[in-house]
């Protein structure tokens, strides 16, 4: 559907009721400050969108900008800025035949289930929601005479000409009355595609390019399908239009409208088109009532007697609420994004990698921003952009690059408390000694305590000691106690991976003091390249991890 059509429709109560502890805590100057840049944002996406072709948001992404803007207009009516101008960019000089209305969305399941109850349950119909561009098609004696856009709904783009490359679109129907308007959905064809699987993998993007240019070519016009969704100018009943859309050769889209009586039913086609093949995207589900007011009552608003009720998005608007560093056991400097809580699918997320100090430096992120996340191959959140950003921003203490590498952080020390405790993770864990019922927090609490100052200081930790950590307690302190003890036995190359040795010397087949005394040279040797080499040998060399060998040295652990 056009992109007029994706409001959220809750309507005020049901915005209040969802915002009403969510207003900023703002001056009026702010105020006034981040609805404008939200509202010149949404501008800009309309105008893409409409003018240019171009989806440079997801429509799900794009719902929920609007819906924040309509919050913060409630919680700052005096600083709002003008409503915004959907449709100002559709200069279309068509005349719809019929109004194009749009769809109200319905945001769960109890919605849709109070909807269809309001209505008796009586002369419902369900079709998959198709994610395209909306059209309305004319005939004339069985000929097309004209195709035209959305456009605001009662004046369109006259795309008749591009409509005549398209073969999906007929040029003549059969069994035609005198005149007949049929409105659908110009989509991208995607044989076999399963929504639940690939997503909008932007289709509607494709289309909207498409039809923006002045000529459509050969390939690219076999690309767009036809799926009719209504016949505004039909018999009042449902069953009599669909007899005479299959009579008209849409037999297609017949079969893709569907009765039901009750909200399973609407849920068993709902999943069958989210998780079974359809010929083109999909982002939801239409219901109808099958008797409606007749076409020249239509306006071009949602009405009450069809409704859309859209899938899971796999993208989401987040509001950044911080932007934290992690530091890796090697000292790579990873930025994270803390979000407000959102649902992405059926994740829940709350923090975001952004990757690299680098791409943050680039996208220069900061608290209130709005970003667009989703999910990569449907199952890691990601960021995908930024959506816009708050007006005022916040700096952001960000840690140096320089003052963190390989050979640095082996104790807890003012600034390597992130470092050093990527190195106990590593050290515990399935690359290092594998210790049984050791993860993050357990290494966190003993920090915390005061029992962990360098990397190997737990090996002289009594249960006793174990036993009075907070959050640890007497059964705990002991079976952490064994697991501590039994990492004296671990083999020498299990030692060198939960150190963090180069891999080149783990499996060498030599003790420590050998492979401490082979220096760079020795290295090169042995078929290191002259940057490994010098990386190995400065290994063997530092002060603090020759500390660390003389302890393990002195507990006997086998080759130090």
């Amino acid at each position: 559907m056009h992109r007029a059509c994706l409001l959220l429709i809750l309507g005020a109560s049901s915005i209040a009721t969802a915002h009403a502890n969510d207003c900023p805590d703002w001056p009026p100057e702010q105020a006034r400050k981040e609805m404008s840049a939200l509202r010149e944002r949404l501008d800009g996406w309309n105008h893409a969108y409409r003018v240019e072709g171009a989806s440079t948001v997801s429509d799900a992404v794009y719902d929920q900008a609007e819906e924040q803007l309509a919050a913060w207009r409630q919680c700052f009516p005096m600083q709002a800025p003008a409503p915004l101008a959907h449709l100002a960019d559709d200069g279309g000089r068509v005349l719809s035949p019929v109004a194009q209305t749009g769809l109200a969305k319905l945001p769960d399941e109890a919605a849709v289930t109070a909807w269809m109850q309001a209505r008796g349950n009586r002369d419902l119909w369900v079709q998959p929601k198709a994610d395209g561009v909306a059209v309305t098609l004319v005939y004339v004696d069985g000929r097309l005479r004209q195709a035209s856009s959305r456009g605001d709904g009662l004046h369109g783009s006259d795309w008749t000409a591009l409509a005549q490359s398209i073969d999906a679109i007929p040029k003549r129907l059969s069994n035609a009355l005198a005149r007949i308007v049929v409105q659908g959905e110009l989509v991208w064809r995607l044989p076999s595609h399963v929504q639940a699987d690939a997503g909008g993998v932007n289709a509607r993007s494709a289309v909207a390019g498409a039809l923006a240019r002045n000529t459509l070519d050969e390939a690219t016009a076999a690309k767009i399908g036809l799926f009719v969704w209504d016949w505004p100018s039909g018999p009042a009943d449902m069953p009599s239009r669909l007899a005479g859309l299959r009579a008209m050769g849409f037999a297609d889209s017949v079969a893709l409208t569907q009765p039901v009586s009750g909200i399973a039913e609407v849920r068993r086609w709902r999943d069958q088109w989210y998780r079974h093949a359809l010929p083109f995207a999909a982002d939801g589900t239409v219901l109808r009532q099958g008797h409606r007011p007749p076409a020249d009552m239509w306006k071009a608003s949602p009405p009450d007697w069809a409704v859309a009720w859209k899938y899971p998005a796999a993208t989401a608007l987040a509001e950044v609420r911080a932007v934290t560093f992690t530091v890796g056991r090697s000292g790579r400097v990873t930025p994270v994004l803390e979000i407000a809580l959102v649902q992405l699918d059926d994740h829940r997320v709350q923090r975001v990698s952004i990757g690299s100090l680098a791409r943050w430096r680039e996208l220069d992120i900061r608290p209130g921003d709005r970003v667009e996340l989703a999910l990569a191959g449907l199952t890691i959140p990601r960021l995908q952009s930024v959506a816009w950003r708050a007006a005022q921003r916040v700096e952001v203490d960000v840690p140096d690059p320089a003052d963190h590498g390989p050979l640095t952080c082996w104790h807890s020390t003012p600034g390597c408390e992130a470092q050093f405790q990527s190195r106990l993770v590593w050290l515990g864990g399935k690359q290092g000694l594998r210790l049984h019922g050791v993860n993050a927090g357990t290494w966190q609490a003993l920090t915390n305590a005061g029992l962990v100052h360098g990397l190997l200081d737990w090996l002289k930790l009594a249960p006793a000691q174990l036993a009075a950590v907070p959050m640890l307690g007497e059964g705990r302190g002991t079976t952490l106690a064994k697991a501590f003890a039994d990492a004296r036995q671990r083999s020498f190359d299990d030692w060198l991976q939960a150190l963090g040795v180069p891999d080149d010397a783990v499996n060498a087949g030599e003790d420590w003091a050998a492979l401490v005394a082979r220096g760079e040279e020795g290295w090169r040797v042995h078929g290191a390249s002259a940057s490994r080499a010098r990386q190995l040998a400065a290994f063997f060399a530092h002060p603090d991890v020759r500390a660390l060998a003389a302890q393990l040295r002195a507990v006997g652990v086998q080759g130090f």
